[in-house]
């Protein structure tokens, strides 16, 4: 069973979305979504409950996932940023591809909702391109991770002290335990609106210099990047 695992705050504009791509995927097999909820006061409550998915109190993003864990039932779970979209088939293309390769964690490269291609040439060139080239050497993983539950278990879930890029922690801690890989059949459609809201170079600029201090100094646990979850809409 697969338990899809979404942390949420104030979310009511792009949660029906997501939702509803998770819906119109043709998979056959079992599937639960849990909506971990960070006190959100608009409809993203009301929004998740009338979708029949199971809501649990979540926290910052890193938070919302592992209360998300403890209550999925599926051995297979895929954390998902609420910004995301599924394209048609990806839970199957997905879960295939995942079983064939023998992994025990994926990620997926990110295709940006637009149609103007600069941008899409600026996202493989700074995210798609680099984490397909050091795959083997450094693992990546942004707002889509899918991986078995006993090892993500086995790591403790993510690491609830680390201010930004807990989800590249978590890849780079579970490539030393257990297969990882980045899947090609598939790619996550994301949302642009973080780029929009805090600047394309400040959002790019951030991104490269908490890879630099990853690689150096280890976690960021120090609030170095004013990290704000659910400010998007503000």
């Amino acid at each position: 069973m697969l338990s899809i695992i979404i942390p949420t705050l104030n979310e009511e504009k792009y949660l029906p979305l997501l939702l509803d791509s998770i819906k119109k995927q043709d998979f056959d097999g079992e599937y639960e979504i849990i909506i971990a909820d960070a006190k959100s006061k608009d409809k993203t409550i009301e929004i998740a409950k009338s979708s029949g998915c199971k809501v649990v109190k979540g926290g910052l993003p890193a938070i919302g996932r592992n209360e998300g864990a403890k209550a999925a039932v599926g051995d297979l779970l895929l954390f998902l940023d609420a910004d995301v979209t599924l394209p048609k088939g990806f839970i199957e293309k997905a879960l295939k591809e995942f079983k064939e390769r023998n992994l025990d964690v994926a990620t997926f490269c990110l295709e940006p909702k637009t149609k103007r291609r600069a941008k899409k040439f600026l996202f493989n060139f700074f995210y798609n391109w680099p984490i397909l080239v050091f795959e083997k050497l450094l693992a990546h993983g942004s707002q889509a991770i899918l991986t078995k539950k006993d090892i993500f278990q086995k790591l403790g879930g993510f690491d609830e002290e680390i201010k930004f890029s807990e989800d590249h922690s978590f890849v780079r801690k579970s490539k030393k335990i257990g297969n990882f890989g980045i899947l090609r059949s598939v790619k996550v459609l994301s949302s642009l609106r973080r780029f929009e809201k805090d600047g394309w170079i400040l959002t790019y600029l951030k991104y490269i210099f908490a890879e630099i201090h990853m690689i150096i100094f280890g976690d960021i646990k120090k609030e170095i990047f004013n990290y704000r979850f659910g400010h998007y809409e503000k």
